[in-house]
C-alpha cells in the first residue's frame, strides 16, 4: 500500500518512519506545497500523511486511488472534509499525540513574553549589555498571575498543573463545565479575570475571530494573549491595536491568520510580541506518537478493521 507523506522530511525523521514501518507499506515522500513530486506521488497513492498545506477538493481530486487521508495532529480545517466523503476517503486525526509538545510551546511563549526575552536577546546580540529602562521595568513572573484557558482540553490539562506549580492561578472557559479541579468561567468573565488567557480550541465558524476587538475590549489592561491554536481565532488588527495602544501588555503567537506569515505582517514588528512559525507541535518525540497512530490507521485501511480517531 503506496503512503505520501506529505512533508519535508530530514533524514532523522525519515529513519523514525523507516524504523516503525511494516512490510507491504510503501513511503514515498513530497515536501509541503504543490510542487512536484507532489502530484506525481499523488496519482497512485492510497493513503496520505497531511500535515498542514491546504488539501483542497482540486488537491484530492488528483487522487484517485487515494483511500486515505491522516491529519498529523488534530486541526482538520486545512482539508476539504465534503470533498472527501463525496468520494467515500475516510479522514482521520490523532489527538494526543501533540499535546505535551503544544503545552510546553505554551508556557515558552508565556515565559518569553512575560521577560520580553524576544527585544533582551536582539539587543545583547548586537552589544547591548544594559537593556533599555522601560524593558527592565516590564518583565514579569508567571506567579501571583490568574491564567485563563480558553478551551480545556488534553493541552490545558496538562499544562494547567505545571502554573498552578509555579504559583499561578488556573480558571478555564470551554462548552460546558467538566470535571477538573479548576474554575469554570465563562468567556467573557474569564477574559476579565485572566493576566494571561490562552486558547485551545479548534477553528470552526463558532470560534472564527472569538478574540475580536469587542472581546479584547473586555481583557483586564496589560493582559497577554497566547495562542498556539489556530490564528483565525483572532482579529490580527485589532489584537495590534490593543499591543501599540498598551491597552494589552504583549502576545505569543505560534499561529497567524494568514500561513505562511508575511514578512510584512505589523505584529512581527512589536517588541512586546513572541512568535513562532506554527511549529509548537514539532518535536521527535510528536513524530513518534504520531507516526505510530499514522501506520496504525494505514494498516487499517489495508486489512479491513477499524480506523481510530476517525473524522469522515
Amino acid at each position: 500500500m503506496k503512503v505520501l507523506f506529505h512533508y519535508a522530511a530530514g533524514p532523522r525523521l525519515r529513519a523514525e518512519v523507516a524504523a516503525q514501518c511494516g512490510a507491504g507499506i510503501s513511503l514515498a515522500y513530497a515536501p509541503e506545497g504543490p510542487e512536484e513530486p507532489l502530484f506525481t506521488e499523488l496519482a497512485d497513492a492510497e493513503a496520505i500523511w497531511h500535515v498542514l498545506w491546504p488539501l483542497t477538493e482540486a488537491v484530492i481530486a488528483r487522487a484517485p486511488k487515494l483511500r486515505l487521508i491522516q491529519k498529523i495532529g488534530i486541526g482538520v480545517n486545512t482539508i476539504d472534509l465534503a470533498a472527501a466523503q463525496r468520494r467515500g476517503i475516510a479522514v482521520c486525526n490523532m489527538p494526543g499525540t501533540n499535546s505535551r509538545a503544544v503545552a510546553e510551546m505554551t508556557l515558552l511563549l508565556m515565559l518569553n513574553t512575560l521577560r520580553r526575552q524576544y527585544g533582551v536577546e536582539r539587543a545583547l546580540r548586537a552589544g547591548q549589555w544594559v537593556v533599555d529602562e522601560a524593558t527592565r521595568e516590564s518583565f514579569g513572573e508567571i506567579g501571583g498571575r490568574t491564567v485563563g484557558m480558553v478551551g480545556c482540553g488534553a493541552i490545558p490539562q496538562i499544562l494547567a498543573p505545571v502554573l498552578e506549580a509555579m504559583g499561578a492561578r488556573v480558571v478555564y472557559t470551554d462548552t460546558e463545565p467538566k470535571s477538573v479541579p479548576w474554575e469554570f468561567m465563562p468567556l467573557d468573565q474569564l477574559l476579565g479575570a485572566a493576566d494571561i488567557v490562552t486558547l485551545h480550541v479548534p477553528l470552526v465558524d463558532a470560534t472564527l475571530k472569538l478574540i475580536d476587538r469587542q472581546r479584547i475590549a473586555r481583557m483586564k489592561p496589560g493582559a497577554i494573549l497566547i495562542n498556539t491554536a489556530r490564528g483565525p481565532l483572532v482579529d490580527e488588527a485589532a489584537l495590534y491595536e490593543a499591543l501599540t495602544s498598551g491597552r494589552l501588555g504583549g502576545a505569543g503567537l505560534d499561529v497567524f491568520a494568514d500561513e505562511p506569515v508575511q514578512a510584512d505582517n505589523p505584529l512581527l514588528q512589536l517588541p512586546n510580541v513572541t512568535v513562532s512559525p506554527h511549529l509548537a507541535w514539532l518535536t521527535l518525540e510528536t513524530w513518534r506518537r504520531s507516526i505510530a497512530t499514522a501506520l496504525r490507521n494505514v494498516q487499517a485501511v489495508r486489512d479491513g478493521t477499524p480506523l481510530v480517531h476517525r473524522v469522515v
